[in-house]
């Protein structure tokens, strides 16, 4: 994991919006953290971009072929889904970030599919780390303990 540091001015900041984008648009991100700071002389936004590093770049068609989850889940799973997704859109809006940078849409179906019900079962889903279970996993797990309960047996185990 690394961390990249951008200032971002608020009078003329199109060319580190650009710098950022493309940045964001390179890597794969595991959070991004932003805060308005001024001074007596300027005023900018403060990004913090955490990702996997530079051996670690997004493939080429961003995740792949594009997968319907409708068609793919059982319709008991897809509501949980769905749910899930919801939720991912009220965090991504409150943290003025992309959906997919808190989670992808993989990582919600894996959720699903393999009944996660702890905070260790969702580490093991592949891009979940240790930053992102801490910022956005008790959430998660709300919803999908309400779903499914403790009915799991493969994923109860606490960490």
């Amino acid at each position: 994991m690394q961390l990249r540091f951008f200032a971002i001015p608020v009078g003329d900041g199109t060319h580190a919006e650009a710098e950022l984008n493309a940045f964001l648009g390179s890597q794969r991100v595991l959070s991004v953290e932003k805060h308005f700071v001024t001074t007596t002389t300027s005023a900018y936004w403060a990004v913090a971009v955490e990702f996997l590093g530079e051996n670690a770049r997004r493939p080429a068609s961003p995740g792949g072929p594009r997968v319907d989850y409708k068609d793919v889940l059982s319709a008991e799973d897809f509501a949980v889904y769905r749910r899930l997704r919801d939720l991912r859109k009220q965090i991504a809006d409150t943290d003025g970030v992309p959906a997919f940078a808190v989670f992808t849409n993989a990582q919600l179906a894996a959720m699903v599919t393999e009944r996660a019900l702890t905070a260790s079962a969702l580490g093991k889903i592949d891009g979940v780390g240790e930053a992102k279970l801490g910022k956005y996993g008790a959430r998660m797990l709300t919803v999908l303990k309400e779903a499914f309960g403790e009915e799991s047996g493969s994923c109860t185990t606490r960490s």
